[in-house]
């Protein structure tokens, strides 16, 4: 197994809860994104750049997935193309994505791209909150311990 981040727009609480969760637990932690990014030593962290463009970070972690694996992103396509590949998909603010509701999620990620494009304000999500990043925290740790009970 191996955890992916879209880590571009991945906030950092939450990259700090995947290195230590990586630290912790020896699976390898790699991070996504079209810049360079600053991350700790360690042996199980490693960072991947992509070149920039629309969506050729989550193109190449298509590409590299492997059924079981983990996937953080709040990009609702991505985590459809991961679940479809048969990985593992996490919002940062503590979402699991899944088989049961992805379609809903896609369908209304769907209805409010319409909206802003016919010039509706529909705004911007809240801020991160501690609700979010235990519930991140949570999914996380399940995820995790299925996986060490298969290895």
């Amino acid at each position: 197994m191996k955890i992916w981040v879209d880590a571009d727009a991945c906030p950092v609480v939450i990259k700090n809860i995947l290195f230590k969760a990586a630290e912790r637990t020896g699976v390898p932690l790699i991070l996504v994104a079209n810049q360079p990014m600053r991350i700790p030593p360690s042996r199980y962290i490693t960072t991947l750049q992509v070149a920039s463009g629309f969506d050729v970070a989550d193109d190449e972690i298509v590409k590299r997935l492997n059924p079981g694996d983990l996937v953080v992103t709040a990009d609702i396509p991505l985590a459809a193309q991961v679940i479809e590949k048969g990985g593992h998909a996490l919002n940062p603010r503590g979402e699991r994505y899944s088989e049961g509701n992805i379609r809903e999620r896609l369908s209304t990620r769907n209805f409010m791209d319409t909206l802003r494009e016919s010039g509706i304000d529909t705004g911007g999500p809240p801020p991160l909150s501690q609700k979010n990043r235990n519930a991140f925290a949570g999914h996380l740790d399940k995820i995790l311990i299925q996986y060490a009970k298969k290895a």
